[in-house]
């Protein structure tokens, strides 16, 4: 894909850059495909970009004046609607691809452009756990909750609309799939994100120990895999950071270790000599997941969300039914009867399946699907 004319016929756009997760390396590499497109985005923190990408153009909303520099982004939501509005993409854009779990799609474009929304999920915020959200953002207080609460059926409007705006849905899973078909009434094909496989090696070198690596947040569930191995005095690295941490070391038992926020060569290294990843959560797709697979580990994982389409039952991973301790705890005891059958060598190849380059292939086609077949600069 070159850019031929003197306009850049291709805009792209991702809600915000505040950290460097599974939604940013996404669009790093939807960016690889259109190295002199800019970006749109409503917060920008330039010290979260690797190098390389830091030297792209941005269009950052009047909003990010405020956030990260004087305010926490969460505490803007009821702006966000007028911030995407002051965002557009410029004339003669002929294909805009926008990364969303917000509501950056809502930004203007061009009468003739084609907009491409890769979706991660409808945002969670505004749909599936705006109770959650009220209660637990941080520094909302009884004033910002009762703002939220009296402002989200306007945000979900303004979603909607959005939605509707889009020409094209790329969903990240089935699972998201199937939250955007509920949620917006509108169908999506799916391409799985991509992984960067290639960061993770296998070991011959196996701990006696369990791992999650997660924020350390209520929807992930991570007080299911601290309280599974308390219970049963079970070894387990906890790797990351968040609002419930507190709580989580309150409960943990001596057999529960809390390592913080590590260096991703660290991560690295726990994924390959863990026994099995402990995946407690619903996830949209998961790239952790995929990752401690790519570095030759199992995953025990809930059977719902994403994992059901990265992990490979009685291969590369295992199910339990039911999101308690105890069911946690039974799969423990189940895995570690049969753990010898989880070769690296299938985890590995599982893995492969989600490989940046493949996604990158599948995406351009995916992309020049959609367009009109007269485009001279494709």
């Amino acid at each position: 894909m070159n850019n031929r004319d003197t306009i850049n016929p291709v805009h792209l756009a991702h809600h915000w850059f505040m950290s460097r997760r599974g939604g940013e390396r996404t669009v790093e590499e939807i960016a690889r495909l259109f190295p002199s497109a800019a970006i749109s985005t409503l917060f920008l923190d330039r010290r979260t970009l690797p190098a390389d990408f830091a030297a792209r153009s941005f269009v950052v909303s009047p909003l990010g004046r405020l956030a990260p520099r004087l305010c926490g982004h969460r505490r803007l939501l009821p702006f966000f609607p007028w911030a995407v509005r002051q965002l557009a993409a410029p004339v003669g854009t002929k294909l805009l691809v926008s990364s969303d779990a917000a509501v950056i799609k809502g930004m203007r474009r061009p009468a003739d452009c084609v907009h491409v929304c890769y979706c991660h999920s409808p945002p969670r915020y505004l749909w599936d756990m705006s109770g959650d959200y009220a209660r637990q953002t941080a520094g909302l207080g009884p004033i910002g909750r009762w703002v939220f609460e009296n402002t989200v059926s306007r945000l979900q409007e303004f979603d909607r609309a959005a939605a509707a705006g889009v020409d094209h849905f790329i969903a990240n899973s089935g699972f998201v799939a199937e939250r955007i078909r509920r949620s917006y009434g509108r169908e999506a094909v799916v391409l799985a994100p991509p992984v960067e496989v290639e960061r993770f090696k296998p070991s011959s070198r196996t701990g006696d120990f369990y791992l999650v690596v997660s924020e350390l947040v209520s929807y992930k569930r991570v007080d299911l895999a601290v309280a599974a191995c308390t219970q049963t005095g079970r070894r387990l690295v906890v790797v990351g950071d968040g609002p419930e941490m507190h709580r989580l070391r309150t409960d943990a038992g001596a057999s529960v270790q809390f390592r913080g926020r590590v260096s991703d060569n660290e991560v690295a290294v726990l994924m390959a000599e863990c026994r099995a990843l402990l995946h407690p959560q619903i996830e949209d797709f998961g790239i952790t997941a995929v990752e401690v697979q790519a570095a030759g580990r199992p995953v025990i994982a809930f059977r719902g969300g994403g994992a059901v389409e990265t992990v490979v039952e009685n291969e590369t991973g295992i199910f339990f039914d039911e999101q308690t301790p105890e069911s946690l705890a039974a799969v423990l005891h189940k895995f570690e009867a049969c753990a010898a059958e989880f070769s690296a060598g299938n985890c590995r190849r599982q893995a492969e399946r989600f490989a940046p380059d493949i996604f990158r292939r599948e995406l351009s086609r995916r992309l020049k699907q959609f367009m009109p077949e007269s485009q001279p600069w494709w």
